[in-house]
């Protein structure tokens, strides 16, 4: 029989992880964390990551992340967190092998795995089984390629590999460089084949936008007054480059052009607020295309519907 698994979406500051931990607790579960950036050590207000410590842990098997030790948050392990450093790139087939480790040792102890996290096509990943090809990273090429734009890169991949160009995120420079370095490497891109290794339910949190926005402000507003502009700071002083911070997202970069003297402090804010706006948008444009999806106003109506999917 296939292992059953939660999965909980929505965009940033929805409040996906709260919604996680109450169902882990109810439906004695633990979670996995499906986020690219909350993985990597030191990233921690700029990722809105839990605030959660490594501890001992009674695994049946070698778990996939240290040993035997996981990361705890309100007393609910999670997996597949904060254990990679930031100087290393970890890839979306990394993240399945972690993650499939994880369903495996977590069902095993007749617990619920619960997939939550902002990051979608890792999550497609892991529900679907998508074969990705074990193409290593490429420094040298990737080094050529981020000076190019989207649209330079979108015009490589065409002339590389057109079937994916079309299916591709064309405006996501990232996207285009990992498959332009895939189609140099074996030729072309190969066409990603679903599958359906798990009993998937879908939940999606998506408060009204007038919550969302204001619970969006919140959340830039305590990111700064937390200590995003000296986590970036430490980012630097770990000889972390200005290049790698910004990849790991507008929150790091709008933090940069602040210690460069771009930015005011004011502007600082303004930023964070439209950028986290903007990247809400896009999430919920990418989950919408899942019919699958039961979309949920807040907690207590999620709650009824795994209720009613008899969870």
């Amino acid at each position: 029989m296939k292992s059953k698994v939660l999965v909980i979406v929505g965009p940033t500051a929805s409040g996906k992880s709260e919604l996680a931990i109450r169902f882990a607790k109810k439906f004695k579960g633990e979670i996995i964390s499906a986020d690219s950036r909350q993985i990597y050590n030191g990233l921690n207000i700029g990722t809105a990551k839990i605030p959660g410590r490594w501890r001992n842990f009674p695994f049946k098997r070698r778990s996939p992340l240290k040993g035997k030790m996981a990361f705890f948050y309100k007393n609910v392990p999670h997996h597949c967190i904060d254990f990679v450093s930031p100087k290393k790139i970890f890839t979306a087939a990394e993240f399945k092998k972690c993650a499939e480790a994880a369903i495996k040792d977590i069902t095993s102890r007749g617990k619920l795995a619960i997939l939550a996290g902002g990051t979608a096509f890792w999550i497609d990943v892991v529900i679907y089984g998508l074969n990705l090809p074990s193409v290593p990273p490429n420094l040298v090429l990737r080094k050529k390629l981020e000076k190019k734009s989207a649209a330079k890169l979108l015009l490589m991949l065409r002339k590389l590999d057109s079937a994916r160009a079309e299916t591709i995120e064309q405006q996501n420079p990232r996207r285009l460089i990992r498959a332009v370095e895939i189609a140099k490497a074996i030729g072309k891109v190969p066409k990603l084949k679903k599958t359906l290794p798990y009993r998937v339910l879908w939940v999606g949190l998506n408060p009204p936008h007038q919550i969302l926005e204001k619970k969006i402000k919140k959340r830039a507003k305590s990111m700064i007054a937390q200590g995003l502009v000296q986590e970036t700071k430490e980012l630097l002083f770990k000889r972390i480059s200005k290049k790698r911070i910004r990849e790991f997202g507008f929150e790091y970069t709008v933090a940069l052009d602040y210690l460069q003297g771009k930015l005011t402090r004011r502007k600082l804010e303004e930023r964070l607020i439209s950028d986290t706006i903007r990247y809400a948008k896009k999430q919920l444009g990418w989950w919408k295309r899942n019919p699958k999806i039961k979309w949920c106003l807040n907690a207590d109506q999620a709650l009824r519907a795994l209720r009613q999917n008899n969870l």
